[in-house]
């Protein structure tokens, strides 16, 4: 199958084992990457899921690209570009839209994987658009509550699946900020754990092998 021209760049896999409307798993890479980096589990992952790895629309110098700004300063430390940030949480949710007409996917079976700032989109487009997203895979990111819509909290989250992972000596993202989110899904309805692995920022493979596990009870 031809990629499509759509909103966002993208490259898919299309599935060996074929149903009439595929369930589909968005890939979002983190900051600084490209649409090339997560495809690389796309071969492992289950035959019946048509992949789609995203590139972040803002190009960064030299090379990669991010879903938002990031900045260093002096007297703040390191700050995000929430007003950003909250532009790609709606540019993936409408490419969701368009992927799953341009392909036709199933639109009831939609997972989005995500790894650092993809982590934090991810989370922001399944709290803000839970209708539209049936499980997330976290990894290696935080819930940022300052990029959800409006409003959110009254969402229908009862149809949501959420893996979260973080390495426990991540020296980007401090694991503290990753312990948060179950406590926050929680209070929505939505329960998960956790899942640490002795890793920096980066993908253990028994991390991939038990997110691997997790989708196949819930895809």
């Amino acid at each position: 199958m031809e990629v499509k021209t759509l909103s966002l760049h993208h490259i898919i896999k299309e599935p060996t084992i074929k149903k009439d409307k595929a369930p589909v798993l968005f890939m979002f890479h983190g900051y600084g990457s490209d649409e090339n980096d997560l495809f690389s589990f796309a071969s492992e992952l289950q035959e019946e899921l048509f992949i789609i790895s995203v590139r972040a629309p803002y190009p960064m110098q030299p090379y990669g690209n991010a879903w938002y700004a990031i900045y260093f300063d002096a007297a703040q430390g390191k700050f995000s570009d929430d007003a950003q940030a909250i532009e790609s949480r709606d540019k993936i949710e409408t490419f969701i839209d368009e992927a799953v007409v341009a392909y036709n996917l199933d639109p009831t079976n939609v997972t989005l994987l995500g790894f650092s700032q993809g982590t934090i989109l991810s989370y922001s487009v399944a709290l803000s658009y839970p209708e539209k997203v049936k499980n997330v895979i976290a990894l290696s990111g935080y819930l940022n509550e300052d990029i959800l819509k409006e409003g959110y909290e009254n969402n229908d989250f009862s149809k949501l699946n959420i893996y979260c992972s973080h390495g426990s000596v991540d020296q980007v993202i401090p694991i503290d900020w990753a312990r948060k989110a179950p406590i926050k899904l929680s209070e929505l309805g939505v329960q998960t754990t956790l899942n640490e692995f002795p890793v920096g920022h980066g993908v253990d493979p028994r991390n991939f092998y038990q997110f691997k596990e997790w989708l196949n009870k819930h895809i």
